[in-house]
């Protein structure tokens, strides 16, 4: 998933044998993790599900899903741009297209507009392109786990609007639990679900530039060194499909679409030498059969993340059911 313009330009240097070295230990993991996918391979359901289950398309990072798909996005948020304050209205998008039934590739970008007060810019984010494949999915026990590995591509985005000018390689780890599995002493508790996502940006160089915006009214090139940041989340869903008389305690005949589901989540991006940044983020989601809308508020929870309560809105299309004919099917494979 793209992250927002106000995402850390990170600032503190990681030596080129330990990036190497991280490099290759966690592309080596990932590609074992997809050639194993390609080998024992099971089928995905569309939109997210699994079982009962649906899992959102979350908005703050990564979900577990492996699908076809559209992701329309727009955030407005005031955050710490270093020590000045400075306020991001951003729209992103991501088209993700199945290769096999379990994995896809995707590609996304976006504009943002960047207002420190007396200065303004504006100018495109740095472009994204990332591979996924599901690793395990369980329909009773509503389980969902894939894994991936993203790329942020250096000098794709204007330096005025913070896009990073050095490329990044950040593998990743996404799951999703619902609890509908549960006895019926606890079915109070079924339609909750949580999901997560845990990866980590490796910059491949040690040195970039960046805009210093210190001096009131002034932005002007700086040098700074780059850091590794973990980027990790968590969210908690509640399906009011549980709730209705579509929801039978088996496995359903039909897809659990057509029903709103709020959610709260929690995201944390922590470089290894800057203060990390903490958001909640609730909101309220409505799925269709072709389309999910989404909207949050971004509340933060640190000093790093500002004082300031934003809002996210996201649009994601369903691309397989919009447009069957196009992609209908995976590109190699049934």
């Amino acid at each position: 998933m793209l992250t927002d313009g106000c995402a850390f330009r990170s600032i503190d240097s990681l030596g080129c044998s330990m990036f190497a070295h991280r490099l290759v230990r966690w592309s080596a993991l990932i590609f074992c993790l997809t050639t194993l996918a390609f080998v024992q391979s099971t089928p995905t359901a569309a939109h997210g599900i699994a079982g009962n289950r649906l899992f959102l398309g979350t908005l703050a990072f990564e979900d577990p899903a492996v699908m076809d798909e559209l992701v329309l996005a727009g955030t407005n948020l005031k955050h710490f741009d270093d020590e000045s304050s400075v306020i991001d209205k951003a729209i992103t998008w991501e088209f993700s297209r199945l290769l096999t039934p379990t994995i896809s590739i995707g590609v996304g970008g976006g504009f943002i507009h960047r207002d420190w007060g007396g200065v303004r810019r504006s100018g495109f984010d740095e472009t994204d392109v990332m591979i996924k494949t599901m690793l395990y999915q369980n329909d009773v026990h509503e389980v969902m786990i894939s894994a991936g590995v993203a790329g942020g591509v250096g000098r794709s985005g204007a330096i005025g609007v913070g896009a990073n000018q050095f490329t990044t390689v950040q593998p990743g780890v996404f799951f999703g639990k619902g609890f509908g599995d549960l006895p019926n002493g606890l079915a109070w508790l079924r339609p909750f679900a949580i999901t997560g996502a845990v990866s980590l940006e490796l910059p491949t160089s040690g040195n970039s530039t960046s805009l210093d915006s210190s001096m009131p009214g002034e932005i002007t090139p700086s040098p700074f060194r780059t850091d590794t940041i973990t980027h990790w989340g968590v969210s908690i869903q509640y399906s009011t499909f549980y709730l209705t008389p579509r929801y039978t305690g088996r496995l359903p005949k039909e897809e659990p679409l057509n029903q709103f589901i709020p959610l709260v989540e929690f995201a944390f991006d922590s470089p290894m030498r800057q203060r990390p940044l903490a958001t909640m983020n609730p909101g309220l989601a409505y799925v269709a059969d072709k389309y999910q809308l989404a909207a949050e508020a971004i509340v933060p929870l640190n000093a790093g993340a500002g004082k300031n309560t934003g809002v996210r809105v996201q649009l994601l299309l369903f691309t397989d059911d919009l447009f069957p004919s196009l992609f209908g099917k995976p590109l190699f494979g049934n």
